[in-house]
């Protein structure tokens, strides 16, 4: 069997595409279709369902992929490795929230661009979820932190960490209440403090009114900054009150720059997932990345 055609194969599989696959391999669709229709016609079986978006593997087409992909990673990697004096580093692609990319995801491996791992470049990309993982899906990234699970068998994921949020303003404004009034009133009783948050929508603060006080958002914000870190750095400002992750406020709440405003019994959480094609996280550096995030983030909680 010819390994080019099943180097396609494992590609359409993964991309879920022949379109996203051709990108990848660097040929035409009309190139990767007529590969693919090769290797059905050489094993007598369909590979793949074609739909109206993309492609869904067949029961044969997963045994395949299953049992070929490996040992394909596997033969790239003795490639790459023969040249390895020669060949420059392997990067690192990664993609993510900017706020939680920046605070947690870097710092954790920055050791893999020297001596405590196996050295890759680290190249980065901000974005929402639904980009982040569609870039995932397209090959542009190699590993992805998404704030919800990926659906389908293109992408594997596994959970990362429950991040906090806490309803915080700064020291003037959290002055005004008397002790447990927020307790007591509710989200009556933050009816006139103007709210800060990343955008129009009102997504941090929708869901903890929703959540912990059973009741509707605030109709508008006083201020939409859209990055946490500015939020936060508006709130200690005197611009009003917000809702922001625990990680993010903890220093200003140590110095007193701001005040929980108050403490729910069960405070709302986000989860957190990293993301990996399927098949790639036996890849020495997608695998690296993926451990030091989960030995990470179990210092993280």
């Amino acid at each position: 069997m010819d390994l080019a055609l099943l180097r396609t194969f494992v590609t359409v599989h993964r991309a879920g595409s022949f379109t996203r696959a051709a990108a990848l391999l660097g040929l035409s669709q009309p190139a990767v279709t007529s590969q693919i229709r090769t290797l059905e016609r050489q094993l007598g079986r369909p590979l793949f369902l074609r739909k109206a978006r993309g492609v869904t593997p067949t029961s044969v087409g997963d045994e395949l992929a299953h049992r070929a992909a490996p040992h394909l990673d596997a033969l790239v990697e003795i490639a790459e490795g023969s040249l390895e004096v020669e060949a420059p580093l392997r990067s690192l692609h990664l993609a993510g929230p900017p706020e939680f990319m920046a605070e947690r995801v870097l710092p954790a491996l920055v050791g893999m661009t020297g001596s405590e791992g196996p050295a890759v470049r680290l190249r980065t990309s901000f974005g929402s979820t639904d980009d982040v993982l569609e870039g995932l899906a397209a090959g542009h990234h190699d590993l992805a932190v998404a704030t919800r699970r990926p659906r389908g068998t293109l992408l594997s994921a596994g959970t990362l960490c429950d991040e906090e949020h806490l309803l915080v303003a700064g020291a003037r404004w959290a002055g005004r209440f008397a002790p447990g009034a927020v307790r007591r009133g509710g989200a009556g009783a933050l009816a006139k403090v103007p709210v800060v948050d990343v955008h129009e929508s009102l997504p941090f603060a929708r869901r903890y009114w929703t959540t912990v006080f059973d009741a509707p958002p605030p109709e508008h914000a006083a201020l939409v900054a859209p990055d946490l870190r500015a939020v936060l750095s508006c709130v200690v400002s005197g611009a009003g009150l917000a809702v922001l992750p625990r990680y993010l406020c903890e220093d200003a709440l140590l110095r007193g720059e701001l005040v929980t405003l108050l403490e729910p019994p069960v405070p709302p959480l986000r989860t957190y997932f990293v993301a990996v094609r399927a098949g790639t996280q036996a890849l020495p550096h997608i695998a690296t990345a993926h451990e030091w995030l989960l030995r990470a983030a179990v210092a993280w909680g």
